[in-house]
C-alpha cells in the first residue's frame, strides 16, 4: 500500500502551514523588484542596490538559529506566530521610511521583515517534513513549496502594478539636472508607491496571525525538549550529507537570488524595455518556476531527488551559456528557462540534507535556513562583477559556478545512498 504524501489527520494543518510558503514567496519577490526600483529612484549602482539583498538575507542568517531554539523550546505554532509578528512589523515600517526618504530606513524595515520570514521558514520547513512518514517527506515538502512561487507571482504583480509602473521615466542623467525640490517631489511620489503594497500586506497578515492564534495545531513533536546545543552541533558537523547540504543550499540560494534580482536589469539592457515591461519576463520566469515545481513533485515519485538535482543543475549551467554569450531574445528566454531548473532545488536540498536527523531536525533546519545568507553574499558579488566589468552578462558567471556546486552535492548524496 502506497504511503500518502499527506495523511488525513494532517490535512488542515498542512494547508495552513503551506499558506506560509505563499506569504514568504510574496515578500521575497516584491523585494527582488526593489533593486530595479531603487536603482532608478536614487540613481544607484548595481552594488548599492544589492544592499537590499544583503539586509534581507543577512537577517535570515541572524534569526534562523534563535528561531530553531525558540520552536524547540516552545512549539511550531509559536514559531509561526512569532515570524508573522516580525513580518507585520517590518512591513508597517515602510510607512515611516517613505516619509524620511532615507535608504537606510528601508533597509532596516527589510531587515525586520526578513527576520520574520527567517522564523517562518525555520518553522514551516521542518514542520512539513514532520507531518507524516519520512518516506514521503521530500515529496511533501516539494508539494508545500509548490505554493511558494504562487506567492512569488503575486508579489511581482503587486510590484509591477503598484511600484514599477509608478516610477518616473526620468533616468539618472535627467535627475542629476533637476533642482533639489523637483527631485525630492519625484522621489517622494515613487517611495510612496513602494510603501503602499507593504503596508497593505501587513494588514492582511494581521488577519492571518489571528486565525493561527485561535486554531489548534498538531505538536508534531514534544515541546519543552532539553537542548544540548554542543552535542547537537557535534552530531550535525559529523554528518557529511547534512554539512554539504548546507553548503549546497548556500550556493543555490545565491544562484536563485542572483538570477532573479538581475533578470529585470538584463531584460532592460537586451530588449530595450523599461522596468515595468521587463518585469513581464520576470513574471514569466516565476510562472514557469511554479509549473515546474508541480512537475518535479510528480517526478519525485519515480526518481530520487539527487538524480533530478544533478540534471536540473547542469541544464541551468547550459542555459547560462546562452544568457552570457547569446543575448537578445535567446538570452532572455534562456534566463526565463533557468527558473524551471531552479524550482526543484531548495526543497530537495533541504529534504535530502535532513534525512535521518530525527529530533535534531529543528536545529538542523536552522542551518539550512541560515544558508540563505548566500542570497546576500553572492548577489552582492554578482552586482560588483557587473559594476567592475560594466557588463550585466558577465555577472551571470557567478550563478553558473553556484549551480556546479549544487550538482556536486547531488552526485555526492547519490553515491552515499548507493553504498
Amino acid at each position: 500500500m502506497n504511503t500518502p504524501v499527506v495523511e488525513k489527520k494532517y490535512l488542515i494543518p498542512f494547508i495552513l502551514v503551506t499558506s506560509m510558503f505563499f506569504l514568504w514567496g510574496l515578500a521575497n519577490n516584491m523585494t527582488d523588484t526593489l533593486l530595479a526600483a531603487f536603482r532608478r529612484i536614487m540613481s544607484m549602482s548595481d552594488f548599492q542596490t544589492s544592499l537590499i539583498q544583503v539586509a534581507f538575507y543577512g537577517s535570515y542568517f541572524c534569526l534562523a538559529l534563535p528561531a530553531a531554539l525558540f520552536i524547540r523550546k516552545f512549539s511550531y505554532k509559536s514559531g509561526l506566530l512569532l515570524g508573522l509578528g516580525f513580518f507585520i512589523t517590518g512591513a508597517l515600517l515602510f510607512y515611516p521610511a517613505s516619509q524620511t526618504m532615507v535608504y537606510g530606513h528601508f533597509l532596516a524595515a527589510l531587515f525586520i521583515l526578513a527576520g520574520g520570514l527567517s522564523v517562518l521558514e525555520t518553522t514551516a520547513n521542518p514542520y512539513i517534513l514532520a507531518m507524516g512518514s519520512e518516506k514521503t517527506s521530500v515529496q511533501r515538502l516539494n508539494l508545500a513549496q509548490a505554493f511558494n512561487p504562487i506567492g512569488s507571482i503575486t508579489g511581482v504583480l503587486l510590484s509591477q502594478f503598484f511600484i514599477l509602473s509608478h516610477l518616473n521615466i526620468a533616468d539618472a542623467t535627467v535627475r542629476a539636472g533637476l533642482s533639489p525640490d523637483e527631485l525630492q517631489m519625484i522621489q517622494q511620489q515613487e517611495l510612496n508607491a513602494v510603501m503602499g503594497p507593504y503596508v497593505g500586506v501587513a494588514l492582511i497578515l494581521a488577519v492571518v496571525w489571528i486565525t493561527i492564534a485561535v486554531m489548534k495545531m498538531p505538536a508534531a513533536s514534544s515541546t519543552n525538549e532539553s537542548i544540548n546545543l554542543k552535542a547537537t552541533f557535534q552530531k550535525l558537523l559529523g554528518n557529511s550529507n547534512y554539512k554539504w547540504g548546507v553548503v549546497a543550499q548556500f550556493f543555490y540560494v545565491g544562484a536563485q537570488i542572483g538570477v532573479w534580482s538581475y533578470t529585470i536589469r538584463y531584460i532592460m539592457v537586451e530588449l530595450d524595455l523599461n522596468e515595468s515591461g521587463a518585469a513581464n519576463y520576470y513574471l514569466a520566469a516565476l510562472i514557469l518556476f511554479t509549473i515546474a515545481r508541480f512537475v518535479f513533485t510528480g517526478l519525485l515519485k519515480k526518481y530520487r531527488g539527487s538524480v533530478l538535482l544533478i540534471y536540473s543543475s547542469f541544464t541551468a549551467v547550459l542555459l547560462l551559456f546562452f544568457v552570457i554569450f547569446a543575448g537578445g531574445f535567446i538570452g532572455a528566454f534562456a534566463l526565463v528557462g533557468i527558473s524551471g531548473c531552479m524550482s526543484l532545488m531548495f526543497p530537495t536540498i533541504f529534504g535530502l540534507a535532513s534525512e535521518g536527523l530525527g529530533k535534531d531536525r529543528k536545529v538542523a533546519g536552522s542551518g539550512l535556513i541560515m544558508a540563505i545568507l548566500g542570497g546576500a553574499a553572492l548577489t552582492a558579488i554578482q552586482g560588483q562583477v557587473s559594476d567592475l566589468t560594466q557588463s550585466i552578462h558577465l555577472s551571470f558567471f557567478v550563478p553558473m559556478a553556484c549551480f556546479l556546486v549544487v550538482a556536486s552535492y547531488g552526485y555526492t548524496n547519490l553515491k552515499q545512498n548507493e553504498q
